[in-house]
């Protein structure tokens, strides 16, 4: 595994390197035939590590190997800090002053003579390197390595044999939800289930107590298979094998489906598939008859969520394994842990152990195992055995079958880019909820993908095959913020700690000089205790909490490219002073103590990201808009009205050299601004605008004209993500509103504003998906306006009122998720044949009484109703009701708030950040009361006549990521989705 990390990261340097021979640099003949040279060299070695990797993560692989992993990790190392300086120096020589260039000329030459002597030196580590490589043959496959990997038991996700049946917790609930699935249907087809969850979930244990169950024995035909590491014809054939029907050997998959499906024709069978890995269904769909008439049914275990979707995708059900409770996971964890002759002894700390498991079987019956051998309860501290978890995790016999499960997940990984975008996930504390826009920005900036929509691809792998675990999910069914499981965040920590990939200063102590990755925990040490790191190599900076203002100070910083301060609480303007020595910095995140941002920003010509939802700051500086390489502006403010650079500005946004995509947000008030650069900014997608009433009548009118120019349509054909958020004061809308012409095109628009009909323009709009609307009463003729947008699939209303209105036949008729968040419990009727393809229906209202008059019958594709948590039970239990009576058997999960010191820091800025929800089953009776706050009113008057809503999160079952295209509903004061795992032991 670290040979394959080290060989995507030598990939990487070796694009460099081209770039870097490239004629824009101009080079010197001799440089850049040294620099041919190393590209040859490291080609050498990329070749020789891919083609002898090894996949095991133990500490017998050799120690040739591992020092010469070490030596080459550390050659590569050395030549990115020489090419990143190289890079900085061109960028340094390129000052606009003509000064200062002849001032600087002298130290200039001077520092390009030493990169190309330590270029030569470079060089001749390189030779020395390839020569022990030959001498001692370290990549030709030491009998001793290879052997170790033979003796390495297969990775399997079957059944742990530690667990008894005795031990079972927490099973009843989702066993039950599954035997009902079973159970003979009016449809008496074959019906797929897939379990998934992450591996050790307990999706093995679960699917054979169905199997044993005397429901699954009154089916006639049996059969229990593995699918792991083997092809659809290998599963065929053992089905077969096992229903006692002879196997030709030249059988293939065709002949092998045909011969199943002849023998289970008019028999009503039973079959589980356990453990398939990649996408065998397309392949022996066919072997499994599905209109035999008498309801057979095949259950899928997987760990990859397409999988399971694939598996189920028609007349199937997908459940998706829930971890236990904390009473479940203390019951397994003291049942193993704890001798019997123990029981009776005072009860000693836990916490730290649970919390490492967080609620996974199998790592909590293998670290309970752990600890019974440590002597526990009685002789080690718990916390003492957690703090060296990730040593034990490598070495521990204890521990094996764990250690292989989270090496199978990392290793399944293909390719560089993923493994690295996973191991990142070590910069968080463990109590973080991760954003996922923010990260994957993140990643561009460090160099792991290229462009968005490879970072999108690898989240949606990693989402996909259940190694992070998606938190906060939006209507549109986009993540929002997720987390890495308790395990796999140990696995990524000592993965990541010891290939000096991320460097944590969270105990006190670092242990490196050369540090590519710095992270900054709470309650540690600060950064003027790191005196022996050299703080020029570091590429990113994260700080939660205090940094050490005494110490900080940026110019150490030469080389970095992430600077994450949204967390940070102890740095103000003051240390920002010297952001103009960061030359090659993509990423800049800010907190809560900055005010301003300095004119020597404009220097930063590489910046891609700037992030100041968290600050103060209320006046842009016009160097911000100058940068040439600025993709994505966040925060609320405006444009100073001292602006000196007017005719630069204008030449800057004329050239076609700006590159904003994202400008979220700016003000409109009195002063001049952005209303009148706005459409000159050629490639923006997503725009968020503040109208305060302040706002003069030129102003407005050059709002207007911005907005129009951006939402005009002038390519038909485009699909393009576009959106717009608008906020209003009470008098300033209706008229810009209005007066917006098409053609118009849009996939994503929220208003807040005093609404008394559906603006025109909104009716125009082609190609609009989400939609989001806030006022203080919706009309009966805006509501029935809403039904003729022909292409929405998301929609939410906030009110404190609804007028009555009838939702009729063939309306919304592509709408996937609505939400009504009230005041008042009025809500409309659902005529049969409207709404054909909702799966969610949210209903935020505390007030609600029972159904409201609300049917959901006809709602054929209904998966998940919402109440609000502080429905009365009357009301919960005749949602409960309907929900059974339908035959999809929706979910009725109910809305609350969640504690917020376990999650992510909250955004200092106005209407920019949520709070913290979370949706849990309404038949979970919750334990644990005290870790709820109660829920503030989803709607709140302002001053003005309006709501001003606050953003809020929810919680879906099922989650994938969608592309950035769908993204920007995040913004939009969508209703959210916290997939939260729940047990009655919870």
């Amino acid at each position: 595994m670290e040979a394959t990390l080290l060989s995507g990261f030598i990939d990487l340097i070796l694009q460099k390197l081209t770039s870097l021979a490239s004629d824009m640099y101009k080079l010197k003949g001799s440089i850049k035939d040294d620099i041919r040279f190393l590209e040859k060299e490291l080609c050498m070695i990329h070749g020789a590590i891919d083609a002898h990797q090894l996949p095991t993560w133990k500490g017998d692989q050799g120690s040739v190997l591992s020092l010469s992993v070490e030596e080459l990790r550390e050659l590569a190392h050395h030549i990115e800090d020489w090419i990143d300086r190289f890079i900085y120096q061109a960028a340094l020589e390129q000052d606009p002053s003509l000064l200062r260039r002849v001032v600087g000329y002298p130290k200039a030459m001077k520092s390009r003579q030493m990169l190309a002597t330590e270029l030569q030196l470079l060089k001749k580590i390189t030779e020395e390197a390839h020569i022990r490589q030959e001498r001692y043959t370290v990549f030709a496959g030491q009998s001793s390595s290879m052997q170790a990997v033979a003796e390495e038991p297969p990775y399997s996700c079957a059944t742990d044999p530690r667990i008894l049946d005795t031990d079972l917790v927490g099973i009843d609930v989702p066993r039950d939800e599954l035997l009902e699935q079973l159970e003979e249907s009016q449809q008496k087809q074959l019906k797929v289930i897939s379990v998934v969850g992450f591996c050790g979930s307990g999706k093995t244990v679960l699917a054979r107590e169905v199997y044993n169950s005397d429901v699954g024995r009154r089916f006639s035909v049996r059969a229990w298979v593995s699918a792991a590491d083997r092809s659809p014809r290998q599963v065929l054939a053992e089905i077969l094998q096992k229903l006692g029907r002879p196997v030709s050997d030249s059988s293939h998959v065709g002949s092998l489906a045909a011969d199943l499906r002849e023998h289970l024709h008019k028999k009503r069978y039973f079959i589980v598939i356990d453990d398939m890995r990649t996408d065998h269904w397309s392949a022996m769909e066919s072997a499994f008859p599905t209109d035999n008439g008498v309801s057979s049914r095949v259950i899928v275990t997987t760990t990859v969520q397409s999988v399971a979707n694939a598996c189920s995708s028609e007349n199937g059900y997908v459940h998706k394994v829930r971890r236990l409770g904390k009473k479940h996971s203390k019951q397994l964890f003291f049942k193993k842990a704890c001798p019997k002759e123990y029981s009776g002894y005072n009860e000693p700390d836990s916490a730290a152990a649970l919390k490492k498991c967080d609620g996974q079987p199998l790592a909590l019956v293998s670290m309970s195992q752990f600890f019974r051998k440590m002597g526990w309860p009685t002789r080690p501290i718990c916390q003492n055995l957690c703090r060296q978890l990730g040593r034990h995790l490598e070495k521990d016999e204890t521990l094996e079958r764990m250690r292989r499960v989270l090496t199978h997940s990392y290793t399944s990984l293909k390719g560089h880019a993923p493994k690295a975008c996973l191991l990142y996930f070590g910069l968080f504390p463990s109590d973080r909820l991760v954003r996922r826009k923010s990260l994957m920005r993140r990643w561009l900036a460090e160099g792991f993908v290229k462009t968005e929509s490879s970072s999108c691809e690898n989240f949606d792998m990693l989402l996909d095959r259940n190694i992070i675990e998606p938190i906060d999910v939006g209507s549109n069914n986009e993540v929002k913020t997720c987390r890495t499981y308790g395990m796999m965040r140990e696995f990524i920590l000592h993965m990541s700690t010891t290939q000096n990939f991320n460097t944590l200063f969270c105990n006190g102590a670092v242990g490196r000089k050369y540090v590519r990755r710095l992270s900054l925990h709470p309650n540690t040490p600060r950064i003027g205790a790191c005196l022996d790191i050299d703080f020029s190599l570091v590429r990113s900076l994260t700080v939660f909490g205090e940094a050490g203002d005494a110490n900080f100070d940026l110019r150490k910083y030469q080389l970095l490219r992430v600077l994450g301060l949204e967390e940070c609480t102890d740095l103000g303007d003051d240390h920002l002073r010297h952001i103009c020595n960061l030359l090659l910095l993509k990423y800049l995140g800010l907190g809560s103590a900055f005010t301003s941002l300095p004119k020597g920003i404009e220097k930063l010509k590489l910046l891609e990201t700037l992030d100041l939802r968290r600050t103060k700051v209320e006046v842009l500086p016009i160097e911000v808009i100058l940068l040439p390489s600025l993709i994505h502006l966040f925060g609320k403010f405006k444009i100073s009205d001292k602006v000196k650079r007017t005719s630069e500005l204008q030449k800057f946004l004329l050239s076609g050299k700006c590159n904003l995509e994202t400008l979220a947000g700016f003000v409109t008030d009195q002063s001049q601004g952005f209303p009148q650069i706005l459409s000159h900014m050629k490639k923006l997608r997503k725009v968020k605008i503040w109208c305060e009433r302040t706002a003069s009548s030129t102003n407005l009118s050059n709002l207007e004209l911005a907005i129009q120019k951006f939402i005009h349509d002038d390519k038909e054909e485009t699909h393009e993500s576009r959106s717009l958020s608008l906020h209003f004061d009470e008098h300033c809308s209706e008229d810009i509103l209005n007066s917006l012409k098409e053609p118009c095109y849009l996939t994503s628009l929220k208003i807040t504003s005093k609404l008394p009909e559906l603006p025109q323009f909104v009716k125009a709009l082609r190609d609009l998906r989400e939609l989001c609307l806030s006022s203080t009463k919706l009309t009966a003729r805006l509501l029935a306006a809403l039904t003729e947008l022909r292409s929405l699939k998301y929609l939410k209303l906030i009110a404190d009122h609804l007028e009555e209105f009838i939702i009729k036949d063939q309306a919304f008729p592509r709408l996937l998720r609505i939400c009504f968040v009230l005041q008042c419990p009025t809500l409309p009727k659902i005529e049969e044949g409207a709404l054909p393809y909702l799966m969610s229906l949210q209903l935020i209202c505390k007030d609600l009484v029972g159904l409201s008059d609300m049917k959901i019958e006809h709602l054929r594709c209904l998966k998940d109703v919402t109440l609000d948590q502080k429905v009365t039970p009357e009301t919960r239990e005749a949602w409960e009701k309907a929900a059974k009576e339908h035959p999809n058997r929706p979910k009725v999960l109910l809305f609350k708030t969640i504690d917020p010191t376990e999650s992510e820091h909250t955004d200092h800025s106005v209407d920019s950040e949520p709070e913290e929800h979370e949706i849990v089953e309404a038949s979970v009776d919750l334990e644990e009361p005290e870790q709820v706050v109660d829920s503030q009113m989803l709607v709140n008057k302002g001053s003005g006549s309006y709501a001003m809503t606050k953003k809020r999160k929810y919680s879906a079952v099922q989650s994938s990521s969608k592309d950035e295209a769908s993204s920007s509903f995040d913004d939009m004061g969508t209703a959210r989705c916290l997939l939260v795992p729940i047990d009655p032991g919870l």
